[in-house]
């Protein structure tokens, strides 16, 4: 399935009927009066996070959304059928923007989360509700409110625990495919992976889910390679895995290029706890090792992990640093069903 992750949709809730002008005509009734009914309201449209979902390839191809009009109201004070509503399903994570692609409607980050896009039409109503003591036959009724037309983008942020950056080729989908089941593209040249990807990773009896997205490079901020556009997809993220290419002239640089780019994507981004692991270090002789891991740490001012991807060494030190720094922001989420039961 091809991932997409932006996708621009067009919602018309249903318009209210119109109320109907009758009276009552019967055998032996004189006066029957008025008894036309009012016109049913008009559909909603609804859109809902669920789960299993995690692209909107659909709404590639199915791009409008129209709810059902309110039907007339009818004699013998009948009222007319409501409109049915339409519900949008989107994967978990989903932001709803106006036409203009910087107000946000809503955020839909819990399966079953709902929100109203376009609200349907009320009913008009029919000569039966004109009816008073100085008007006993009302020839008038009230037409059905017309539905609401937007439109809208849809854009989806994966909600994961850790989000993997790096530049292109420092190792992350190599990286990825070790430590779960998820199998991205890995090929020997810049920007081999061209939309994020999803792994579920386990350590020590614990599980996390983590996400990988396209290399950046200097520039990323202004449109150069792929640009910033997949970083959205780490800004959920707990904690941050920052790979850097051991085999690389200047690591030091290096790191500093992904810094200064997240830092103009967004400023609550670069704060977000990071773990910072040199890669590829079995193709590095001790000594030049020891003095790349020592530019590192002085450039980012923090610990420096050392890992390959493709021996696995040192991959299980990286998850548990990692899950230390989930770990807290998962216990602070307190649910009814955690607690203890009492009478």
């Amino acid at each position: 399935m091809k991932f997409l992750d932006l996708a621009k949709v067009y919602v018309r809730s249903g318009g209210g009927g119109a109320g109907c002008v009758s009276f009552r005509r019967e055998k032996f009734i004189e006066y029957g009066g008025p008894d036309g009914g009012d016109g049913g309201r008009g559909g909603d449209v609804w859109a809902e996070a669920v789960e299993g979902l995690n692209t909107l390839i659909d709404f590639r191809f199915q791009q409008h959304f129209f709810a059902k009009s309110g039907q007339h109201g009818m004699g013998s004070q009948r009222t007319g059928a409501s409109g049915d509503d339409i519900v949008m399903r989107v994967p978990v994570g989903t932001e709803i923007l106006e036409e203009d692609q910087e107000t946000v409607i809503a955020d839909l980050t819990e399966p079953g989360q709902r929100v109203l896009l376009a609200k349907g039409g009320n009913g008009g109503f029919g000569n039966l509700h004109f009816k008073s003591s100085t008007n006993r036959a009302p020839r008038n009724a009230n037409p059905g409110l017309p539905g609401v037309e937007r439109t809208l983008w849809l854009r989806l942020k994966l909600i994961a625990d850790a989000g993997l950056l790096g530049l292109p080729n420092a190792g992350k989908s190599t990286f990825l495919s070790a430590v779960s089941n998820a199998r991205p593209k890995i090929a020997d040249y810049p920007f081999t992976t061209l939309h994020p990807n999803l792994g579920v990773v386990g350590v020590d009896a614990h599980e996390f889910v983590m996400a990988d997205i396209p290399g950046l490079i200097e520039g990323a901020s202004e449109g150069r390679g792929l640009g910033d556009q997949f970083l959205g997809h780490v800004e959920r993220s707990r904690v941050l895995l920052h790979l850097i290419d051991g085999t690389s002239d200047d690591v030091a640089t290096d790191a500093r290029t992904i810094l200064t780019e997240l830092e103009a994507y967004s400023p609550e981004l670069a704060a977000k706890p990071r773990v910072t692991a040199l890669n590829k270090i079995d193709a590095i002789d001790p000594e030049e090792l020891a003095e790349k891991r020592a530019a590192l740490e002085a450039e980012i001012g923090g610990k420096v992990h050392l890992m390959s991807g493709v021996s696995r060494e040192g991959v299980t030190d990286v998850l548990r640093a990692l899950w230390a720094e989930i770990v807290p922001s998962r216990s602070s989420v307190t649910t009814e069903e955690d607690k203890p039961w009492q009478p």
